[in-house]
């Protein structure tokens, strides 16, 4: 699903105008960046955790050349899926029709 595509579904849903559900969009999205770069972590019951992993710098190797390149440290988001999400993923397609 992509972001336009989420809009349209929210417009449909809510019954509101496409540019209304943008800037619904836009401002989730733009408010989960900003808790990130907080150093915050964003959990969402039910759907899932999304969070920032501190890694070290560290010498590494260019793969082409051979040289030896030191790596900064970075900070990385990383999502871990909620059980629940899991499950309904998973579930078997007749399951997922008598849920509709």
């Amino acid at each position: 699903m992509t972001k336009k595509q989420l809009i349209q579904r929210l417009a449909e849903r809510l019954d509101i105008s496409q540019k209304e559900a943008k800037v619904i969009v836009d401002t989730v999205i733009e408010e989960m960046e900003e808790a990130l770069i907080r150093g915050e972590r964003i959990e969402l019951r039910g759907f899932g955790t999304f969070s920032i992993r501190r890694y070290e710098g560290y010498r590494g190797r260019n793969p082409k050349t051979g040289e030896v390149v030191d790596v900064p440290p970075k900070r990385l988001p990383h999502f871990k899926v909620a059980k629940e999400t899991k499950d309904r993923i998973n579930r078997s397609p007749q399951d997922q029709s008598k849920s509709q």
